[in-house]
């Protein structure tokens, strides 16, 4: 049966089983690969994208679930990469390997969209369930406030400031 999505503000038509996970629909129909398949059963948020701006875990979502709502993955977080979650994550070297990276920055930016000002205790009760094999969790939580405070205030980091000055001279 045909689904109507929106993707990313896109608007585009799937036909697929009303059952099929939207990871799936997102990475194998769309070939959209931020959206990454971790475990497939919800339990580690590598598929975490929002669907009407809520964090959801796409490998649990039915395409049935999705039809008509709007889908956000992390291509769709920011078309040059300048969301205050993906300038934090880099400014504070947050990724190791990458491969969770995209769910944990869609969990973020779902806290921050609905708690611009998160306590330590809200940032892990919404990250809670994004696991990284690489443990870098104790560079996550900083890079939410720090996300935070460039949200709030338009700060860009201090490599960008750099770098855009550079290209002035």
């Amino acid at each position: 049966m045909p689904y109507q999505l929106n993707v990313n503000g896109r608007s585009t038509s799937v036909d697929v089983p009303a059952d099929m996970p939207l990871l799936w629909v997102l990475r194998d129909v769309l070939g959209m690969k931020g959206t990454k398949f971790g475990c497939g059963a919800g339990l580690c948020g590598a598929c975490t994208v929002h669907l009407n701006g809520r964090a959801v875990r796409s490998c649990q979502t039915p395409v049935s679930a999705a039809a008509n709502a709007q889908i956000t993955t992390i291509e769709g977080l920011s078309a040059n990469g300048t969301h205050a979650v993906q300038l934090a994550w880099q400014e504070l070297d947050v990724p190791q390997c990458g491969y969770c990276q995209a769910g944990q920055m869609m969990s973020a930016s779902a806290l921050l969209a609905h708690t611009p000002n998160p306590t330590d205790t809200e940032i892990e009760d919404a990250m809670n369930g994004n696991i990284c094999r690489c443990g870098t969790y104790l560079r996550i939580r900083p890079a939410i406030h720090r996300a935070a405070v460039i949200a709030q205030n338009g700060i860009m980091p201090a490599a960008q400031t750099a770098s855009n000055l550079a290209g002035k001279e």
